[in-house]
Protein backbone atom coordinates (compact mmCIF):
# COMPACT_ATOMS: atom_id res chain seq x y z
CA UNK A 1 0.00 0.00 0.00
CA UNK A 2 1.62 3.19 -1.17
CA UNK A 3 1.44 5.68 1.64
CA UNK A 4 2.29 9.88 1.31
CA UNK A 5 5.29 11.27 3.27
CA UNK A 6 3.07 12.93 5.82
CA UNK A 7 2.07 9.36 6.91
CA UNK A 8 5.01 8.16 6.40
CA UNK A 9 6.78 9.92 8.79
CA UNK A 10 4.11 10.26 11.26
CA UNK A 11 4.23 5.66 10.91
CA UNK A 12 8.22 6.23 11.22
CA UNK A 13 7.25 7.79 14.69
CA UNK A 14 6.31 5.20 16.61
CA UNK A 15 7.29 1.49 16.96
CA UNK A 16 9.42 2.42 19.65
CA UNK A 17 11.48 5.27 17.84
CA UNK A 18 11.87 7.00 21.08
CA UNK A 19 15.51 7.86 21.71
CA UNK A 20 16.46 9.40 18.30
CA UNK A 21 16.83 12.49 19.84
CA UNK A 22 17.23 16.17 17.30
CA UNK A 23 16.27 15.84 13.78
CA UNK A 24 14.67 13.87 11.54
CA UNK A 25 14.49 15.41 8.10
CA UNK A 26 12.21 14.61 5.23
CA UNK A 27 13.48 16.79 2.14
CA UNK A 28 10.75 17.11 -0.25
CA UNK A 29 12.87 17.95 -3.26
CA UNK A 30 10.27 19.12 -5.71
CA UNK A 31 11.58 21.85 -7.97
CA UNK A 32 12.78 21.22 -11.32
CA UNK A 33 15.59 18.55 -11.88
CA UNK A 34 15.77 17.61 -8.24
CA UNK A 35 16.33 13.84 -7.04
CA UNK A 36 13.76 13.05 -5.22
CA UNK A 37 12.50 12.97 -1.53
CA UNK A 38 14.95 11.98 1.21
CA UNK A 39 14.89 12.08 5.19
CA UNK A 40 18.07 12.28 7.32
CA UNK A 41 18.46 11.98 11.42
CA UNK A 42 20.30 13.95 13.68
CA UNK A 43 21.39 12.83 17.16
CA UNK A 44 23.22 15.05 19.26
CA UNK A 45 25.03 15.52 22.57
CA UNK A 46 25.60 11.51 23.31
CA UNK A 47 27.98 12.50 26.30
CA UNK A 48 29.20 9.05 26.06
CA UNK A 49 31.88 8.27 29.00
CA UNK A 50 28.92 10.73 31.18
CA UNK A 51 28.20 8.52 34.77
CA UNK A 52 25.97 9.42 37.83
CA UNK A 53 23.51 11.63 38.43
CA UNK A 54 21.29 12.71 36.36
CA UNK A 55 20.64 10.04 33.92
CA UNK A 56 20.82 6.14 35.52
CA UNK A 57 20.93 4.76 31.90
CA UNK A 58 23.57 6.67 30.75
CA UNK A 59 25.61 3.65 29.53
CA UNK A 60 21.94 2.95 27.50
CA UNK A 61 20.51 5.71 25.67
CA UNK A 62 23.08 5.74 23.48
CA UNK A 63 22.50 2.15 22.41
CA UNK A 64 18.67 2.30 22.28
CA UNK A 65 18.96 5.22 20.25
CA UNK A 66 21.15 3.09 17.59
CA UNK A 67 18.60 0.35 17.84
CA UNK A 68 15.66 2.90 17.27
CA UNK A 69 17.27 4.72 14.46
CA UNK A 70 17.90 0.84 12.85
CA UNK A 71 14.50 -0.27 13.34
CA UNK A 72 12.91 2.81 11.44
CA UNK A 73 10.53 1.26 8.43
CA UNK A 74 12.34 3.31 6.24
CA UNK A 75 16.27 4.20 6.59
CA UNK A 76 17.53 7.47 6.55
CA UNK A 77 19.61 8.65 3.69
CA UNK A 78 22.23 9.86 5.85
CA UNK A 79 22.92 10.37 10.08
CA UNK A 80 24.48 13.42 11.38
CA UNK A 81 26.40 14.00 14.60
CA UNK A 82 25.94 16.94 15.97
CA UNK A 83 28.75 17.22 18.45
CA UNK A 84 28.95 15.92 22.41
CA UNK A 85 29.87 12.44 21.47
CA UNK A 86 31.74 11.88 24.55
CA UNK A 87 32.09 13.90 27.85
CA UNK A 88 34.77 16.11 28.16
CA UNK A 89 37.74 14.49 30.60
CA UNK A 90 41.91 16.08 31.21
CA UNK A 91 43.23 12.60 30.25
CA UNK A 92 44.11 12.25 26.38
CA UNK A 93 44.24 8.33 26.84
CA UNK A 94 40.53 8.64 28.36
CA UNK A 95 39.30 10.68 25.56
CA UNK A 96 40.67 8.62 23.04
CA UNK A 97 39.16 5.63 24.58
CA UNK A 98 35.60 6.98 24.66
CA UNK A 99 35.80 8.15 20.94
CA UNK A 100 36.90 4.40 20.08
CA UNK A 101 33.69 3.53 22.15
CA UNK A 102 31.02 5.38 21.06
CA UNK A 103 32.56 5.08 17.15
CA UNK A 104 32.15 0.95 17.83
CA UNK A 105 28.56 1.77 19.17
CA UNK A 106 27.59 3.91 16.26
CA UNK A 107 29.16 1.45 13.65
CA UNK A 108 25.65 -0.37 14.69
CA UNK A 109 23.68 2.20 12.53
CA UNK A 110 22.75 0.24 9.61
CA UNK A 111 23.24 3.58 7.16
CA UNK A 112 25.65 3.77 4.63
CA UNK A 113 26.69 7.13 5.46
CA UNK A 114 26.93 9.09 8.80
CA UNK A 115 28.47 12.58 9.31
CA UNK A 116 30.17 13.68 12.85
CA UNK A 117 31.01 16.81 14.07
CA UNK A 118 32.96 17.56 17.48
CA UNK A 119 31.49 19.28 20.60
CA UNK A 120 33.59 21.03 22.99
CA UNK A 121 33.45 17.94 24.85
CA UNK A 122 34.93 16.39 22.52
CA UNK A 123 37.75 19.05 20.91
CA UNK A 124 38.33 22.00 23.00
CA UNK A 125 40.83 20.50 24.94
CA UNK A 126 43.41 19.20 22.58
CA UNK A 127 41.83 21.42 19.47
CA UNK A 128 40.19 18.11 17.99
CA UNK A 129 43.38 16.76 17.57
CA UNK A 130 41.55 13.22 18.80
CA UNK A 131 38.42 13.64 17.51
CA UNK A 132 40.22 13.83 13.81
CA UNK A 133 42.18 10.87 14.61
CA UNK A 134 38.38 8.57 14.73
CA UNK A 135 36.09 10.65 12.85
CA UNK A 136 38.28 13.48 10.57
CA UNK A 137 37.49 16.80 9.45
CA UNK A 138 35.88 19.11 12.04
CA UNK A 139 34.17 20.85 9.05
CA UNK A 140 33.03 20.53 5.83
CA UNK A 141 30.59 20.54 3.25
CA UNK A 142 28.45 18.06 1.24
CA UNK A 143 25.03 18.07 -1.35
CA UNK A 144 22.47 15.76 -0.98
CA UNK A 145 19.42 16.11 -3.41
CA UNK A 146 19.54 19.61 -3.85
CA UNK A 147 20.50 20.49 -0.45
CA UNK A 148 24.00 21.95 0.19
CA UNK A 149 25.06 21.34 4.05
CA UNK A 150 27.57 22.61 5.94
CA UNK A 151 29.27 21.68 8.79
CA UNK A 152 31.41 24.08 10.91
CA UNK A 153 33.58 23.87 14.02
CA UNK A 154 32.42 26.36 16.82
CA UNK A 155 34.26 24.07 19.24
CA UNK A 156 37.70 23.29 18.30
CA UNK A 157 39.02 26.88 19.93
CA UNK A 158 39.21 26.95 23.15
CA UNK A 159 37.79 30.12 23.11
CA UNK A 160 34.39 29.38 21.37
CA UNK A 161 34.99 31.21 18.03
CA UNK A 162 35.53 29.73 14.35
CA UNK A 163 38.20 31.27 13.76
CA UNK A 164 39.66 33.85 10.87
CA UNK A 165 40.75 30.58 8.47
CA UNK A 166 36.84 29.34 8.73
CA UNK A 167 34.97 32.10 8.17
CA UNK A 168 37.11 32.62 4.78
CA UNK A 169 36.71 29.26 3.62
CA UNK A 170 33.06 29.69 4.29
CA UNK A 171 32.73 33.00 2.36
CA UNK A 172 34.72 31.11 -0.37
CA UNK A 173 32.49 27.97 -0.26
CA UNK A 174 29.55 30.37 -0.43
CA UNK A 175 30.63 32.07 -3.19
CA UNK A 176 30.56 29.36 -5.14
CA UNK A 177 26.11 28.87 -4.52
CA UNK A 178 23.65 30.75 -6.06
CA UNK A 179 21.73 33.29 -3.91
CA UNK A 180 18.60 30.72 -4.04
CA UNK A 181 20.47 27.74 -3.22
CA UNK A 182 18.84 25.63 -0.21
CA UNK A 183 21.28 25.21 2.50
CA UNK A 184 21.04 23.67 5.87
CA UNK A 185 24.37 24.67 7.93
CA UNK A 186 24.84 22.19 10.38
CA UNK A 187 26.81 23.23 13.98
CA UNK A 188 26.94 22.09 17.66
CA UNK A 189 26.92 25.66 19.45
CA UNK A 190 24.60 28.09 18.53
CA UNK A 191 25.76 31.27 15.75
CA UNK A 192 24.20 33.67 17.48
CA UNK A 193 24.04 34.95 21.27
CA UNK A 194 21.23 33.16 23.09
CA UNK A 195 23.09 33.55 26.52
CA UNK A 196 26.67 33.94 26.43
CA UNK A 197 27.18 33.44 30.18
CA UNK A 198 26.42 29.89 29.36
CA UNK A 199 28.73 29.42 26.81
CA UNK A 200 25.81 29.77 24.83
CA UNK A 201 27.46 31.71 21.67
CA UNK A 202 29.74 31.70 19.62
CA UNK A 203 32.36 34.78 20.06
CA UNK A 204 32.40 35.53 15.95
CA UNK A 205 29.31 33.64 15.00
CA UNK A 206 27.69 37.27 13.84
CA UNK A 207 30.02 37.35 11.38
CA UNK A 208 29.08 33.60 9.69
CA UNK A 209 25.35 34.99 9.89
CA UNK A 210 26.62 37.61 7.84
CA UNK A 211 28.39 35.56 5.35
CA UNK A 212 24.96 33.68 5.22
CA UNK A 213 22.29 36.75 5.05
CA UNK A 214 22.71 37.28 1.86
CA UNK A 215 21.59 33.63 0.79
CA UNK A 216 17.26 33.44 0.59
CA UNK A 217 17.03 29.53 1.81
CA UNK A 218 19.16 28.91 5.17
CA UNK A 219 18.23 26.88 7.72
CA UNK A 220 20.77 25.97 10.85
CA UNK A 221 20.03 23.16 13.11
CA UNK A 222 22.38 22.57 16.51
CA UNK A 223 22.90 20.92 19.67
CA UNK A 224 24.67 21.81 22.58
CA UNK A 225 22.33 23.56 24.63
CA UNK A 226 20.24 20.09 25.39
CA UNK A 227 16.61 21.17 24.51
CA UNK A 228 14.05 22.40 22.17
CA UNK A 229 14.70 26.05 20.92
CA UNK A 230 14.06 28.19 17.98
CA UNK A 231 15.08 31.38 16.96
CA UNK A 232 14.99 33.59 13.75
CA UNK A 233 17.92 35.62 13.25
CA UNK A 234 16.62 38.06 9.74
CA UNK A 235 15.10 35.17 7.36
CA UNK A 236 17.56 32.34 9.06
CA UNK A 237 15.88 29.85 11.34
CA UNK A 238 18.24 28.08 13.82
CA UNK A 239 16.65 25.42 15.47
CA UNK A 240 18.07 23.63 18.81
CA UNK A 241 18.47 19.55 19.32
CA UNK A 242 17.32 17.61 22.33
CA UNK A 243 19.65 15.95 23.78
CA UNK A 244 20.68 11.99 24.60
CA UNK A 245 21.90 12.28 28.10
CA UNK A 246 20.54 15.01 30.28
CA UNK A 247 17.98 17.88 29.26
CA UNK A 248 19.48 21.58 30.36
CA UNK A 249 17.05 24.23 32.21
CA UNK A 250 16.41 27.28 29.94
CA UNK A 251 18.48 29.90 29.74
CA UNK A 252 18.95 32.17 32.76
CA UNK A 253 16.05 30.48 34.56
CA UNK A 254 18.22 29.27 37.56
CA UNK A 255 21.35 30.65 39.01
CA UNK A 256 23.67 27.93 37.47
CA UNK A 257 23.62 25.94 34.34
CA UNK A 258 22.95 22.88 36.05
CA UNK A 259 21.07 19.40 34.87
CA UNK A 260 17.19 18.86 34.88
CA UNK A 261 17.00 16.19 37.55
CA UNK A 262 15.74 12.65 36.36
CA UNK A 263 12.32 12.08 37.50
CA UNK A 264 11.77 8.77 38.33
CA UNK A 265 8.19 9.14 37.67
CA UNK A 266 8.59 10.52 33.86
CA UNK A 267 11.88 9.29 32.66
CA UNK A 268 13.67 10.67 29.67
CA UNK A 269 11.65 13.54 30.16
CA UNK A 270 13.32 16.22 28.29
CA UNK A 271 14.87 13.63 25.63
CA UNK A 272 13.27 13.55 22.78
CA UNK A 273 13.21 13.81 18.96
CA UNK A 274 11.28 15.54 16.05
CA UNK A 275 9.91 15.32 12.71
CA UNK A 276 10.97 18.04 9.89
CA UNK A 277 9.68 18.19 6.70
CA UNK A 278 11.01 20.72 3.95
CA UNK A 279 9.60 21.28 0.64
CA UNK A 280 12.94 22.40 -0.78
CA UNK A 281 11.43 24.19 -3.42
CA UNK A 282 9.60 26.87 -1.38
CA UNK A 283 12.51 26.23 2.05
CA UNK A 284 9.87 25.64 4.25
CA UNK A 285 10.42 23.32 7.75
CA UNK A 286 7.34 21.42 9.71
CA UNK A 287 8.63 20.55 12.89
CA UNK A 288 7.00 18.37 14.64
CA UNK A 289 8.36 17.29 18.60
CA UNK A 290 7.76 13.98 19.76
CA UNK A 291 8.52 12.52 23.50
CA UNK A 292 10.68 10.02 24.58
CA UNK A 293 8.59 7.71 26.18
CA UNK A 294 9.81 4.80 28.74
CA UNK A 295 10.16 1.67 27.23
Amino acid sequence: MAIDRREFMRLAGLGGVVFASGLRQALAATSAGSDGDFYFVQLSDAHWGFEGPPNPDAKGTLKKAVAAVNALAEPPDFIVFTGDLTHTTDDPKVRRQRLSQFRDIVSELKVKTVHFMPGEHDASLDNGEAFQEFFGRTHYTFDHKGVHFIALDNVSDPRASLGDAQLKWLADDLARQPKNANIVVLTHRPLFDLYPQWDWATKDGAKAIDLLMPYANVTVFYGHIHQEHHKMTGHINHHAAKSLMFPLPVAGSQPQRNPVPWDPAAPYRGLGFRNVEAETKEAKYEITELPVQKA
